[in-house]
């Protein structure tokens, strides 16, 4: 196709929205980071909106991970994403290796109601007696189980898993691998782009999961850092939050302005998925492509 000037224009004007549009996402970040590094006294001057840090310090890092409760939450955070990551993998590829054989007795019935799963849902309240019910209130497992296997995550990798060739598969068990062996041996290993989709999209949710851990987890001590994140942020008094410290003594000097550490905590809650990302990002393009996409 000839690269015609009304088609330069249009190409011009989406690259310079798509340049404004990442920009306007980017800086509330980039904000925040600024006003996490720095100086207590630049903070008060600048309103908390200057481009470049003044006064560098990393002091608010510190006085943020020298509260328990912080400390204790980036514990849980990970706990709770790399149980529930592992699960949520074994799992949604099980049962997508299960659903792609087309001679699996009740196929279309198991297809249709994780189809509806997609759409309906039983609500919190039930949830919440089932939880009950089941011994797992204030407890991790509230959080990790829930939605081990998204159905939508499913069928991605159902369509990964399609793609790979069944000669190879049966050449398998010709050589007598199991069914079990197969799919950790041979499907998952090829299938390594889906693998890498389905686990951004799963580390994702549980690291930034609050909600269902704020109604589950009544012990402070098992709350995920998104959760205290979120109670120091709308609590209305420092020192209760801190759990009695002195704030003064604890940040040093009295310097650190308390917008600062909030900026801090949201770097620090923010700064795993950021670095998670990239590695992932060239097996993510690929599976979004390849997931949507079947020949």
């Amino acid at each position: 196709m000839r690269n015609t000037p009304r088609r330069s224009i249009g190409q011009v004007f989406l690259v310079v929205f798509l340049v404004v549009f990442s920009l306007a996402m980017a800086y509330p970040i980039y904000n925040q980071l600024v006003l996490s590094l720095t100086g207590p006294r630049y903070i008060a001057a600048a309103d908390g909106t200057t481009l470049v840090p003044r006064g560098f310090t990393l002091a608010t890092y510190r006085a943020a991970l020298a509260i328990p409760k912080v400390y204790l939450g980036i514990i849980n955070s990970v706990l709770i994403t790399a149980v529930g990551l592992v699960i949520n993998v074994v799992l949604t590829s099980m049962g997508a290796y299960v659903l792609i054989k087309r001679d699996l007795p009740g196929r279309s019935v198991f297809m249709t109601f994780i189809v509806i799963t997609m759409f309906f849902e039983g609500g919190l309240i039930p949830d919440y007696f089932l939880m009950r019910n089941l011994g797992l209130l204030d407890t991790y497992w509230s959080v990790i189980l829930y939605k081990a296997v998204n159905p939508y995550y499913l069928i991605i990798l159902m369509r990964f898993f399609a793609a790979v060739p069944r000669s190879l598969i049966e050449a398998a068990r010709i050589d007598g691998y199991s069914e079990v062996r197969i799919l950790f041996r041979i499907v998952i290993p090829v299938s390594v782009a889906g693998i890498a989709t389905i686990s951004l999209f799963y580390g994702v949710f549980h690291w930034n999961e609050y909600f269902r851990a704020m109604v589950y987890l009544t012990s402070e001590a098992k709350w995920p850092l998104q959760v205290v994140l979120r109670e120091l942020i709308v609590s209305l008094e420092k020192a209760a939050f801190i759990g009695g410290m002195n704030y003064q003594r604890m940040a040093g000097a009295a310097e650190i302005a308390f917008k600062a550490i909030k900026a801090s905590l949201i770097i620090i809650a923010i700064a795993p998925i950021m670095v998670f990302y990239p590695f992932v990002l060239r097996y993510f393009v690929k599976g979004r492509l390849q997931g949507s996409v079947k020949e």
